[in-house]
């Protein structure tokens, strides 16, 4: 019989990652990948469990669309299909990002590439200091805050309005400068979290807390804005202060006679950030660096459709011989075949890269 054991995942949650200090998981899932049912019933432990607890589920799925049925008819499938994208960039990485999807701060961390991420959270398949800093800097929370929807007021981050339109700094993967600070700050986050048996939701909301006056949390902040330093460096914007104030989340908040029920006191809620002014100055900066992206990635388009037509224009005529010449070589057709009009697959027809907002989409 298989091995069953490789086919059995760590499998992780948003509560593990804001919650355990070290963002161990807790649970495990078993996954067949692309196999087939008879594949997969050569794992018969396994399998048995399987088809015990999620075949009845997935039986009971209605609808008529193809995920429904996909999900019925590969009912021992992760969610009647995988992520092969997703693995495929994950391939050789040790780790890679995670954050989660809805969370009332913003939360990147490390977890290993094996373990399986439960959805709607999300994973960056991307295993830089660097890349975490270019992440967890206020640059990228700002643009976050402004595009994503919310539930409650809680963030809710995906990938399609916070992370493939932002305009991120140039060669933000690999800046040794970034990955300099990012490294800094993740392993004094990661210390402070252990030592104080407190995850990442509790080590925030005591960073957002103005009565919260610990050199720990001092410091935590400190590498924080040092992180913001080196990401508006990399945009060349140093003239960016970074100061930040604690200011209340609601406007109502602000008020001193703010009550809760029965009269009682009500906990404001502050978040320690950059002042208005420079959180819309950085903000309108991004829009204006996407909105040039954007422009640049039209134009590429446009001179790769138009190298691709001229290819085709010059194969056509190639093909062409004047009458009594070379009618042996016109028998055997041109010297070089025509290129077919670009599809969407082909270079002429280039998706724009991350960071460029699609035509229509800017906001």
């Amino acid at each position: 019989m298989p091995e069953c054991g490789a086919l059995i995942h760590p499998y992780i949650g948003g509560e593990e990652l804001l919650n355990a200090p070290d963002h161990a998981h807790r649970r495990y899932v078993i996954g067949f990948g692309e196999r087939s049912e008879a594949e997969a019933r050569q794992f018969q432990p396994i399998f048995d469990i399987v088809e015990r607890r999620v075949k009845p589920a997935r039986a009971a799925i209605t609808g008529s669309d193809g995920t429904a049925e996909r999900r019925r008819r590969y009912w021992w499938q992760w969610g009647g299909g995988s992520t092969p994208a997703l693995f495929a960039a994950a391939r050789g990485l040790e780790r890679l990002l995670m954050v989660p999807f809805t969370a009332s701060n913003l939360c990147f961390a490390f977890v290993p590439s094996k373990t399986v991420i439960a959805g709607p959270h999300v994973a960056v398949a991307l295993s830089t200091q660097a890349a975490f800093c270019g992440l967890q800097a206020r640059p990228h929370e700002v643009w976050v805050r402004f595009f994503s929807s919310s539930m409650k007021d809680d963030l809710r981050y995906s990938l399609s309005d916070c992370f493939n339109t932002f305009p991120f700094p140039p060669s933000w993967k690999t800046d040794p400068v970034l990955e300099a600070a990012g490294q800094t700050y993740y392993d004094f986050r990661a210390q402070l979290m252990i030592a104080n048996n407190q995850g990442l939701t509790a080590t925030y909301n005591r960073f957002h807390d103005p009565t919260d006056e610990s050199l720990q949390i001092a410091r935590l902040r400190e590498l924080h804005a040092a992180m913001d330093r080196a990401v508006l460096r990399a945009y060349g914007w140093d003239d960016v202060p970074t100061a930040c104030e604690f200011i209340a989340e609601h406007a109502e908040e602000a008020n001193e006679d703010l009550e809760g029920q029965g009269g009682r006191p009500r906990r404001r809620h502050y978040r320690y950030r950059w002042p208005d002014a420079v959180r819309d100055d950085v903000l309108a900066r991004l829009l204006d660096l996407n909105a040039k992206r954007a422009a640049e990635e039209v134009l590429e388009r446009i001179k790769a459709q138009k190298a691709a037509a001229a290819a085709r224009v010059a194969a056509a005529a190639d093909a062409v011989l004047p009458v009594g010449q070379g009618a042996g070589r016109a028998r055997r057709g041109p010297r070089r075949a025509a290129i077919p009009p670009a599809g969407p697959d082909q270079a002429g027809a280039a998706e724009p890269a991350p960071g460029a907002l699609f035509p229509g989409k800017a906001r």
